[in-house]
């Protein structure tokens, strides 16, 4: 086509001079023909260079134009989508914090935490211009005058790019370099550096620079996990970016263009080089004076570990892992979301919590727990465990738990405070029998029955035994029974209610979850804590609320409330109660439970600055251990055992020495109080009227007191 072109372009002329040419050839003479045929040569030649250079510009020009089309739709089909970019399409993850209330009543950080990217957020009149300037100076110094391009650096960010394939210079601006942490998109391709280049030049139409350097600033990558400046703050310098010096700022600073290399806790040499020329860059482009370039060089650096503290995984506590799956599982429910859907937001939401913790409480409580002399045993290759909850009775905070023994080495071990489930022993029969038969008026602390091996149920052949050493003690009233704890008594109690009466009380008045409907509804589960798989600590912490709160029940909670960082509230949590029993109940349950350890099976566990009322368990074979206790002011339920169930070769129950160690302490100072004593009433005879067989018994033991007293026999 182009020979066409070219040869009608020239068509006028040609003819002509080969019309000169003939007429000529009868003039001349035979050299003025050798001269013609000369110029006719250098015209043909001539006619071939002008063909040539014709074609070239005009193949130029065509081929421009292609370009000019193909690349139009390039951009229209291949990176439009990305050139209208907003800021407000983008969520930074940001960490969520965990906070306590400390003895002032302050709230204070007890834990930040971070999904995939560990950052806070922090608005620019927050950042000391120092670091925006640090920034500015070495990544982006003509940043206030561009239009989001710098075109200097990127034809030479291109030119190394096509010559070795590596996207390695760092000639993006602010703007780019905060599109490519906003899109995640690094790949090294024509395609994503022109559309960084055409959806930086957009950006910076929509928002003004501040806007920008203010989302650069937040969402830039400092090492270490860090993402944005006030994390790097803490995390190299333990300080807020608004606290950071000239000096600090340019360190942090310097970490972006390589991490590894410029992270002072790998190596603090290369760090502070790089912190050097940055404090010059400022220097030469009028940012600093020269006295405060000299002071910011000369200023000692102080970093949160040196670099050769061997750096090691931070480790959360029992009680804070407890709290990130309460709030998971309270933002599940609430939001009708999936677990990992809910753990991205706790982890990446940028959520205040607000824990129930009480520091100085949950400080005993780790001092005895970390310290493996506590809970020691014989004839076992395995260690020893416990776990304990305790709790505010009256508003349900968990105020410290622990969920294992020792030092805690790993995220999320089990939990034996409120994800291991153990069979319960005895110390379920204040909840599932003794207390649901006073509140109904079956019986009464003076109510007598009969400890004896020959009573026969009406609802099963299943009759328990005794594990006294005194074997049967005939009859007795309930509060000796309770105190004593007699397994045949409590078998008789859920008799008279029945175990599905028993189970369904647990389950809708005491906020038991563990229980398995079908086999846990039975005589043996309810009367002497043989449960199918048991319940948690935290379980028993709760339902024993009641008692101390006037039969109010509470449910346990480890946080108050969850907040987005505006302030505005996701979760409200506050407490949720039922009114298990009524307030007499609740006062004769804990007027018998103080008898158990005044002079009951629980004795080692009183204080010597506080009333207790509690109960004592041990699941078949002793292989577990446990002891629910009260005071005026809180609960604390502990077990003690082997994560594989066997027996407990120990003197005693060590849940009551971990109890009165513990709760000694956390009593010191308060006032002392004592539970409302309850109205008794009369006696009761709802298991038949055992008065006079009663009489006739402790008559006999009185005489048989007294012959052993003056030394003689009875006849």
């Amino acid at each position: 086509m182009l020979y066409f072109l070219v040869s009608y372009a020239f068509k006028g002329d040609l003819p002509s001079l080969k019309n000169r040419k003939f007429s000529l050839r009868g003039l001349f003479s035979t050299s003025a023909l050798v001269a013609d045929r000369t110029v006719d040569a250098a015209v043909g030649t001539l006619t071939v260079i002008i063909k040539l250079i014709f074609s070239i510009l005009l193949v130029l020009l065509i081929a421009g134009l292609l370009f000019s089309l193909i690349f139009a739709y390039y951009v229209k089909s291949c990176l439009t989508p990305t050139v209208g970019i907003s800021l407000e399409e983008y969520r930074l993850s940001e960490s969520s914090t965990i906070w306590y209330k400390d003895s002032s009543g302050k709230w204070q950080v007890l834990e930040t935490l971070s999904g995939k990217q560990n950052r806070v957020w922090v608005d620019l009149d927050q950042i000391p211009d120092y670091m925006s300037k640090a920034v500015i100076a070495i990544e982006d110094k003509r940043f206030y005058d561009h239009q989001g391009v710098d075109w200097f650096r990127t034809g030479t960010a291109f030119f190394k790019m096509f010559a070795t394939m590596q996207d390695t210079y760092g000639g993006s601006t602010i703007t780019q370099q905060l599109i490519k942490n906003l899109t995640g998109n690094d790949e090294v391709t024509v395609q994503r550096k022109l559309s960084e280049i055409f959806s930086a030049m957009e950006l910076e139409k929509k928002y003004q620079k501040d806007e920008i350097l203010e989302w650069y600033l937040n969402a830039v990558y400092f090492g270490e996990g860090c993402w944005g400046v006030q994390t790097a703050a803490r995390t190299y310098f333990g300080k807020d970016v608004k606290d950071l010096t000239l000096a600090e700022c340019a360190a942090i600073a310097g970490i972006t263009n390589q991490p590894t290399k410029f992270d002072p806790f790998y190596n603090e040499e290369n760090n502070k080089e790089r912190q050097e020329t940055i404090l010059r860059e400022m220097y030469e482009q009028g940012y600093i004076d020269h006295d405060t370039y000299l002071a910011a060089c000369a200023e000692e650096l102080v970093f949160a570990h040196s670099a050769n503290t061997v750096y090691t995984q931070k480790i959360y506590s029992y009680y804070t892992e407890t709290v990130i799956n309460d709030a998971i599982a309270d933002l599940m429910r609430e939001r009708n979301i999936g677990k990992e859907t809910a753990k991205q937001l706790i982890y990446g939401g940028g959520y205040q919590i607000y824990c129930c913790l009480d520091p100085e409480i949950q400080g005993y409580v780790d001092d005895y727990y970390s310290d493996l002399s506590h809970f020691s045993s014989r004839g076992s290759s395995q260690q020893l465990q416990s776990a304990i909850v305790i709790l505010d009775p009256f508003n349900g905070d968990i105020v410290a738990l622990a969920g294992g023994v020792g030092t805690k080495t790993q995220n999320f071990p089990l939990n034996r405070a409120s994800d291991s489930t153990r069979p319960t022993g005895s110390a379920i029969k204040p909840l599932a029998s003794y207390g649901p038969a006073v509140e109904i008026g079956l019986i009464t602390p003076n109510t007598l029955v009969n400890d004896s091996p020959d009573i026969r149920l009406t609802g099963t052949d299943w009759y328990p035994h005794n594990y006294d050493s005194n074997g049967y003690m005939g009859i007795v009233t309930i509060n000796t029974a309770l105190v004593n704890s007699i397994n045949t008594v409590a078998a008789q109690i859920v008799d008279k209610l029945t175990p599905q009466y028993c189970y369904d009380y647990l389950v809708n008045k005491l906020g038991f979850t563990s229980l398995v409907e079908g086999s846990d509804n039975s005589y043996a589960p309810m009367a002497v804590g043989q449960q199918t798989n048991g319940v948690t600590v935290r379980e028993m912490a709760q339902a024993y609320s009641a008692f101390v709160n006037d039969g109010t029940f509470t449910y346990a909670r480890t946080y108050s409330k969850i907040t987005d960082k505006f302030g505005n509230t996701i979760i409200d949590n506050t407490s949720e109660t039922i009114q298990a029993f009524s307030e007499n109940t609740a006062h004769v349950m804990t007027y018998m439970m103080k008898g158990v350890v005044d002079y009951g099976t629980a004795g080692s566990a009183s204080l010597p600055n506080m009333p207790v009322a509690g109960k004592t368990g041990t699941s078949g074979d002793s292989k577990d251990r446990w002891f629910v206790g009260c005071t005026p002011y809180y609960v604390a339920a502990i077990w003690t055992g082997y994560d594989t169930p066997e027996y407990i070769n120990t003197s005693g129950n060590p849940c009551l020495n971990t109890f009165r160690t513990i709760m000694t302490k956390v009593h010191e100072g308060m006032a002392y109080k004592t539970f409302t004593y309850p109205f008794i009433g009369g006696d009761t005879y709802a298991f038949g009227d055992l008065r006079q067989a009663y009489a006739d018994q402790e008559a006999a033991k009185a005489a048989a007191a007294a012959a052993a007293m003056f030394g003689f026999g009875v006849g």
